[in-house]
């Protein structure tokens, strides 16, 4: 693997969830490049056990996507600084109503390497106590229960096709459903 250096990054755009980027770098052979980058604060999720064994799942229509998803509770850092697990607990709470008492980490994503440094870590939240959604203005969601099975047939189907979903659901399957 040769060398890469970043020589200079230019704000192109600044937004409300991510900042926008365009970096020259340096490649192997001297030659210099254009790279997008896109700087994300990070995000938490949380895989939501139910005492029955079914998962807690949120519906919510996706604007990048033009229709409705069906997900885990999850959202962003209210910044960099935020612990993980303290905004899994405030997401799970929001979007759905429901508390814990034990969260545990359960994995961490990067969602697309190539040009964004979004990570999310995913959680484990057991011993769920129902309360009310806090929701956003501009949240809509409704909150669906399913066995572990089912989700899996939704992702082998390709009906849920969301990275951090996908890899929580299936990361908590092969870990606790054996």
């Amino acid at each position: 693997m040769g060398e890469y250096k970043r020589i200079k990054r230019e704000l192109v755009a600044k937004g409300a969830i991510i900042d926008y980027y365009q970096d020259t770098m340096q490649v192997l052979d001297k030659k210099l490049a254009k790279w997008d980058y896109i700087d994300h604060k990070g995000a938490a999720a949380v895989v939501a056990v139910c005492e029955d064994g079914r998962l807690l799942m949120v519906r919510q229509y996706r604007n990048a996507l033009e229709r409705e998803t069906l997900e885990l509770p999850a959202g962003g850092l209210n910044g960099r600084e935020e612990p993980t697990a303290e905004a899994a607990a405030r997401e799970l709470s929001e979007e759905t109503g429901y508390t814990c008492r034990d969260l545990e980490l359960l994995t961490s994503i990067y969602t697309t390497v190539a040009f964004c440094n979004e990570k999310i870590d995913i959680y484990l939240a057991r011993n769920l106590q129902p309360g009310e959604q806090h929701l956003d203005e501009d949240e809509y969601i409704n909150v669906e229960v399913y066995t572990v099975e089912e989700l899996k047939q939704m992702i082998f189907d390709c009906k849920i096709q969301d990275a951090k979903t996908i890899c929580g659901i299936l990361a908590y399957a092969a870990k606790y459903c054996q």
